[in-house]
């Protein structure tokens, strides 16, 4: 630096010489010229103060609908989009509500969009967030997240029966998968003989601003007749089979491949004798990619019920054997070479109603977090001991549900002497002993935070845990005042200083739940 501008490096200035703490210094954002600095010492403040015994979180507000409720970074969305409420405030606050639509306007499925960083946009309304929403009539629409406006419309179908149902991140707030429903042919039409060989479209989209990259077919001709689903994850295209086949192509090296013409949102077309413009009703989007031969396959691999995840450093996946005797049985392998590494065999021996679940960690760390209903094992990759190439799984920490009063005997003796044998155990899930139900990461705090549940007489009590997520050490726990049925289903968001329970309850009817972080004074008891 001092060479290149002639001026004095300002590391040095700091009395940092070794090149390994410069960098960790860096990293921390020990120096004031990094735009994040500040941001990160307000988050690191905020989490020491929210896990003090003083702080405590309260119930703010709590709303029902006959609808599902969503939440996306502080908004939360009710009948079906049409209603969007902000839970930042000091008591949540309707930011729009508009009147109610019809069926064909119905919202199937939608995206928060945010703005990247460091770019130039062409519009101002491009610096704010937006909701990226896809309709029952295949409209694909970008809507203010502050005021509901449509700032952006494509319609997706054209002369094909194609129904859009599902939107996904290729690359997250980068690249956008619209996918359609699976093509079946009419009952009459398979009666006649007619055969369908397209199973799937996907709409490629760069997002901020909004552009079309291409839509290609899912046909059999080329993947094979037993494709059940696909998704695209990271340039990979996943293509998963009735058999329990996973198999992964190079999605970006196929959009390359296979392009016949690009087009551009707005742009007049002559394609395959029609003449339209590019997302427009009623022409919609050209199939501009044509799979013509089996692309070069990266990976392959069997598991139970097609799962399979990729994960680690160095790149290792989890799959189940595919067979239903294995089912809760994982195996760690090497990606390079499919070695199933040292303790690379994870099976808690659960005996629930609910599977046990496995998956990478979030926090980038490599490391995999393995579920089960009274423990949870954070696990770690390492290089076996006087063996660099082979891997072995080991514990980092565990976080252990709250039994101690639990006493399961299988014989008990009454008050009058006579002895009693129990004809079964009870589940590892059992109701009335505390049970994880939800694990999730906070990437803003480094929290690892825990719902655990425990069914008390009719009622099931429920409490939040806040977890080091470095050493698993309990920081806070939150209990929830509201009770919570395991029979429906439960989504807990931990937002920085918000908590929001969302559960679904009979007859089809939604409550949410919203806590907020306050400081336990006297004045507030």
């Amino acid at each position: 630096q001092a060479a290149a501008g002639g001026g004095r490096a300002g590391p040095r200035a700091c009395g940092v010489h070794n090149v390994c703490r410069l960098l960790t210094r860096r990293a921390h954002g020990f120096y004031a010229r990094d735009a994040g600095v500040a941001h990160r010492k307000n988050l690191g403040l905020l989490r020491k103060i929210m896990c003090q015994e003083s702080t405590k979180f309260k119930n703010v507000w709590t709303t029902h609908s006959a609808s599902p409720i969503a939440y996306e970074r502080g908004r939360i969305y009710m009948d079906n989009y049409q209603c969007c409420i902000s839970s930042i405030a000091q008591e949540p606050r309707i930011l729009y509500q508009k009147s109610k639509c019809a069926k064909s306007e119905k919202i199937e499925d939608a995206l928060l969009l945010e703005c990247p960083l460091g770019e130039m946009l062409p519009n101002p309304s491009d610096y704010k967030a937006s909701l990226i929403v896809l309709t029952v009539q295949n409209w694909l629409l970008r809507l203010s997240a502050d005021s509901g406006e449509v700032l952006e419309k494509v319609y997706l179908a054209g002369s094909c029966c194609k129904f859009f149902r599902y939107l996904s991140w290729d690359t997250p707030q980068e690249v956008m998968i619209v996918k359609s429903a699976q093509n079946k042919l009419p009952a009459a039409a398979r009666q006649a003989g007619i055969q369908q060989t397209v199973l799937f479209y996907l709409a490629v989209f760069q997002v901020l601003p909004l552009s079309f990259i291409g839509m290609l077919e899912i046909n059999k001709k080329i993947f094979g007749n037993s494709v059940t689903d696909v998704a695209v994850s990271n340039g990979i295209l996943i293509v998963m089979y009735s058999m329990g086949l996973v198999r992964l192509y190079n999605f970006k090296a196929i959009l390359e491949q296979f392009m016949e013409q690009p087009f551009d949102l707005g742009q007049e077309f002559n394609w395959n004798g029609q003449v339209g413009v590019v997302g427009k009703y009623p022409f919609g989007l050209p199939c501009n990619i044509k799979i013509t031969d089996t692309p070069p396959l990266l990976f392959e691999a069997s598991s139970l019920e097609n799962a399979f995840q990729i994960g680690g450093y160095p790149w290792h996946y989890i799959i189940t054997p595919n067979k239903k005797k294995h089912k809760g049985v994982f195996h760690i392998c090497s990606l390079k070479d499919n070695a199933l590494a040292k303790n690379g065999v994870q099976d808690m021996k659960c005996c629930s109603l609910e599977p046990d679940w496995i998956y990478f960690h979030p926090d980038m760390s490599g490391r995999i977090i393995h579920v089960g209903p009274n423990l949870i094992k954070v696990l770690k990759l390492k290089e076996v001991k006087n063996h660099a190439d082979q891997m072995e799984i080991a514990e980092d920490f565990t976080i252990v549900a709250n039994r101690e009063n639990c006493v399961n005997n299988s014989v008990t003796v009454t008050a009058s002497g006579r002895v009693v044998k129990k004809r079964f155990t009870s589940l590892d899930d059992d109701p009335e002993q505390e049970t994880f139900k939800i694990v999730d990461y906070e990437d803003e705090l480094d929290l690892l935070s825990t719902v655990a549940v425990t069914q008390i007489g009719a009622d099931g009590r429920a409490h939040l845990d806040f977890h080091c997520n470095e050493h698993g050490i309990l920081l806070k726990s939150i209990p929830l005042k509201e009770s919570w049925d395991v029979t429906y289903s439960h989504e807990v968001y931990f937002d920085k200083d918000l908590v929001l329970h969302i559960e679904q309850k009979p007859n089809r009817r939604f409550s949410c739940h919203v806590y907020q972080m306050v400081c336990d004074t006297a004045r507030d008891d």
